[in-house]
């Protein structure tokens, strides 16, 4: 009998399945971040094939019908050097050929069945695309932390931080966000009501210039959190956060589609504030929340070895605390 591998590699994680024609899944596999842009493209080749291995357990790899990959930092494979070294990591697994696609593609596939309409993905950075035939065939966003992925945890924690400046350099009270800001990046004893503003406000300067600028997404939880305790600046980020993936997601949109739009990562949680204003924006359009990544990629090898009546995965671990 023969069976599919999917595959959801991203930066922090790798997780693959294997699954029959039934849905039902027959292996499980696990491993390390495989982002080959914030990995070395051996080690990040190494942990997805790693991951497929443990997915098949005792399964013939030679029965596998089709294997889908999802991969952030997919792009990295255009170079043929890099791409060689993936090449060969498929070939250890025992499976050929496999289809690497980009991450919002299996998160897409994760929410819907139908093959056109458009994703949304705010995580660390942001993107939006528009879906045809369940591929991505344009983008908008996107561009990293230097230029661009507005609305996402780096953008929200940045402006968190612009926003505890701006306060400070006009020598105003620390609302609920500015002071979370200070404590996280000072420590406890930061925030003084009675003290001078100047030292704080070079010091966070100092240690916000001292990281590497993606670290500034550390800072985005300190606004939902400041959102639910009425902080006004909180308010004003978020709606903001809100409006910019709004209107990028609709860019990638033709007017009047009536297609569903997924949203993808956890500044677009359902419980947050970004996601909860970006939904009330885009009401009348359906909107759809990503289930699980790795779950989209084995449907998606499902559709390609046994076509569009291919069942959906059935995850084993749903209702429990065995996720993948």
């Amino acid at each position: 009998m023969s069976h599919v591998v999917g595959v959801d590699a991203g930066g922090t994680s790798t997780r693959a399945i294997a699954v029959d024609a039934s849905g039902a899944v027959l292996g499980i596999g696990r491993a390390g971040g495989a982002n080959p842009n914030s990995h070395p493209p051996s080690e990040a080749a190494a942990r997805i094939a790693s991951a497929i291995t443990g997915a098949l357990g005792g399964l013939d790899p030679a029965a596998t019908a089709a294997c889908v990959v999802g991969m952030a930092g997919v792009s990295k494979l255009s170079d043929p050097a890099i791409a060689e070294i993936f090449e060969a990591a498929w070939k250890n697994t025992g499976i050929s050929p496999v289809r690497t696609v980009p991450d919002p593609e299996v998160a897409y596939a994760s929410a819907t069945s139908a093959p056109d309409g458009s994703v949304l993905v705010a995580g660390t950075g942001s993107i939006a695309g528009r879906i045809r035939g369940r591929r991505m065939v344009s983008t908008v966003g996107g561009y990293g932390w230097l230029l661009g992925d507005e609305g996402s945890a780096y953008w929200l924690g940045r402006e968190a931080v612009r926003s505890t400046l701006d306060v400070l350099g006009r020598g105003g009270e620390p609302g609920p966000l500015a002071r979370a800001v200070l404590t996280e990046a000072l420590g406890p004893s930061a925030v003084d009501p009675a003290g001078d503003r100047a030292p704080l406000w070079r010091a966070l300067i100092t240690s916000a210039n001292a990281e590497a600028p993606i670290r500034l997404a550390r800072f985005a939880p300190l606004v939902s959190e400041a959102y639910r305790e009425g902080d006004a600046a909180a308010d004003e980020i978020t709606t903001r956060a809100a409006t910019l993936l709004v209107t990028n997601v609709m860019a990638a949109r033709d007017p009047g589609e009536d297609t569903p739009v997924v949203l993808v990562g956890g500044v677009l949680s359902p419980e947050g504030p970004v996601g909860a204003k970006v939904r009330a924006a885009l009401d009348g359009i359906e909107v759809l929340t990503s289930t699980d990544g790795v779950l989209g990629a084995a449907w998606l090898a499902a559709v390609d070895a046994y076509g569009e009546g291919a069942p959906r995965p059935v995850p084993p671990w749903k209702n429990t605390k065995n996720e993948p």
